[in-house]
């Protein structure tokens, strides 16, 4: 009867269903984009490494000073393969407040990951002044390799334009660690050394030892970095406010419905009383029906937050930046907030269907 009822009253039912897909679509939307942007970051952090040593207690990576020497010693350390520093600033050029420039050596993998599209990789040294840049980065400051760009308070060559995959780099702008330390007054300090495990060695070789040698900074696998990373948790824990409140939205859209449905066929269920159906089979029926379409919901919002979300990919300006991939956590936590929201919707009319007499239910205009 639950099938039967809910094809009887189509557009009840469909106007249920969009209020739970929409509170779901809003939310794994917000959740992708937020969590595409945690994750292109935490790339940017690992760079082929296991390990991330920065100063204790700071709010951001940007407020970060590690010795460049750190990451010399941990080099010389046997169960480091390769340690990195990477200095994290923001940058500003003609037409453009806001671009993320990226203190690193020649040495460090990420430029050899990306696509060349002009200069080449030994083009881009320690002790130059010369800048690669991202292809967007390119194409919103109009350069190319051999001209030269206004950046901050100072003009830089550039030696280089690289096609990244993360669209955090892709943006922005590769400066020798050196000519970037000295362009944000910070000379031999970076943001965060990225560190590469020796096979067969532990990160807690790695732990120990700064905890013995360096106590004012703290060194973490990225999984671990990515779990207690404070704008990682805000990000998220927004993510979540908002897809909450979407489905409030959902849920009272549910509720109408569902009281509708009751008001709407009073005397059936009395029938149904009379026929021998129990208080408990009225309103088991009634949060049958309510579930059902919270599923029809759900389906419906995952896909609309999927097409959304690749469609979005697409976009010139975009692309990089965005991650469609919504991961199992995601939706089962969409199921769950879908089904507490179609129980919850359907309390009082299951209620009130249940204590119904069949006696003054038939008399019911």
């Amino acid at each position: 009867m639950v099938f039967t009822n809910l094809r009887r009253h189509r557009v009840r039912t469909a106007i249920g269903a969009v209020g739970i897909a929409l509170g779901v679509a809003t939310m794994l939307s917000v959740v992708g984009l937020l969590g595409g942007a945690v994750k292109m970051f935490e790339r940017i952090l690992r760079s082929d490494a296991e390990m991330v040593v920065f100063e204790k207690n700071v709010s951001d990576l940007f407020f970060s000073n590690v010795e460049v020497t750190v990451a010399d010693e941990l080099e010389k350390q046997p169960f480091v393969k390769e340690a990195q520093p990477v200095l994290f600033s923001i940058i500003t050029a003609p037409g453009r407040p806001v671009i993320t420039c990226f203190g690193i050596r020649a040495t460090d993998g990420r430029l050899k990951k990306g696509e060349w599209l002009q200069g080449e990789a030994a083009s881009f040294k320690d002790d130059g002044e010369g800048v690669v840049l991202g292809e967007r980065a390119a194409d919103f400051l109009n350069a190319k390799a051999g001209s030269s760009i206004e950046l901050g308070q100072g003009t830089y060559p550039v030696a280089g334009v690289v096609r990244m995959e993360n669209g955090f780099e892709n943006g922005g702008v590769f400066m020798p660690l050196a000519a970037c330390q000295k362009a944000f007054h910070k000379e031999g300090v970076c943001s965060v050394i990225t560190v590469a495990l020796a096979e067969g060695h532990e990160s807690g070789e790695v732990k120990t030892w700064m905890m013995k040698t360096h106590e004012r900074l703290t060194a973490l696998e990225n999984e671990e970095f990515s779990r207690s990373y404070s704008q990682f948790k805000i990000m998220k824990t927004t993510a979540w406010v908002v897809g909450g409140c979407a489905f409030l939205l959902g849920g009272l859209s549910v509720t109408n419905t569902m009281i509708l449905s009751v008001f709407g066929r009073i005397k059936e269920l009395a029938i149904a009383r009379v026929c021998g159906f129990s208080r408990g089979q009225v309103a088991r029926m009634i949060f049958g029906e309510s579930l059902l379409v919270a599923a029809i919901g759900t389906g419906m919002g995952w896909a609309l937050s999927v097409a959304g979300l690749y469609a979005l990919r697409e976009v010139p300006q975009l692309q990089g930046y965005i991650d469609p991939q919504i991961g199992s956590t995601e939706l089962i936590g969409a199921l769950g907030l879908a089904i507490f929201t179609g129980l919850g919707g359907a309390l009082y009319p299951a209620w009130y269907a249940a204590k119904l007499k069949p006696a003054e239910a038939l008399r019911f205009e």
